[in-house]
């Protein structure tokens, strides 16, 4: 095997558990506790509002996919910045949705990384990345989105069982713990691969590190 093969995923997403009893009131009022950073969120993504029949542009920003996907195709380069831009709003993101699952009762920040560690690392395009395969990666991650379905529908179930222990306990159970993690590395791997664009080695099938 080469050094290759046993090089870890270039795309890592860890949560560190919380290993202490959990507020169960902010845990009781998740959903809106939520609202604030969520609309922060959808600021920075990108947001639209709708007012008499016209569609008014009133924030920028999102995920950068087709600019890299034009640069990779034409140019073989990934400009830096466009990779960190993109890095950090993913970590951004998934600190929230780490929240929104309970994953820890501390407020999500705009820019430390708190529990939710995630690296992704920049490639070297002419080396790591085909040119043409920004083209078809979406097609390629079609069985991942089928499995990721049913994996998130039981994340959700998951998170739902672990919101009545935290009520009662003041703890996150752990497998129930380690599940969700999984469901959001898998996830988080996908989006590496298929829309940052940021690696050609497929994902693996699999919740673990």
């Amino acid at each position: 095997m080469t050094s290759h093969e046993n090089a870890p995923y270039p795309v890592r997403l860890s949560v560190d558990y919380p290993d202490r009893p959990l507020n169960r009131l902010n845990t009781l009022l998740r959903l809106l506790w939520v609202i604030p950073i969520s609309i922060v969120l959808g600021l920075v993504t990108g947001a639209t509002i709708t007012m008499g029949g016209t569609t008014s542009v009133i924030a920028a920003g999102g995920l950068l996919f087709l600019a890299p996907l034009v640069m990779i195709l034409f140019r073989q380069k990934y400009p830096r910045w466009w990779f960190d831009w993109n890095l950090a709003l993913t970590r951004f993101s998934t600190r929230v949705a780490a929240y929104l699952a309970l994953m820890d009762d501390r407020y999500p920040s705009t820019d430390d990384e708190q529990s939710v560690h995630l690296d992704i690392d920049y490639p070297d395009v002419p080396r790591d990345l085909n040119r043409f395969m920004p083209l078809v990666k979406w097609l390629l991650v079609i069985p991942h989105i089928v499995v990721l379905v049913f994996l998130a529908l039981g994340a959700i179930g998951a998170i739902i069982i672990a919101w009545v222990a935290i009520l009662f306990t003041g703890r996150y159970p752990r497998a129930l713990f380690t599940y969700v993690e999984g469901v959001f590395r898998w996830s988080t791997r996908v989006t590496g691969y298929a829309f940052l664009l940021a690696t050609d080695t497929y994902p693996p099938f699999s919740l673990r590190p």
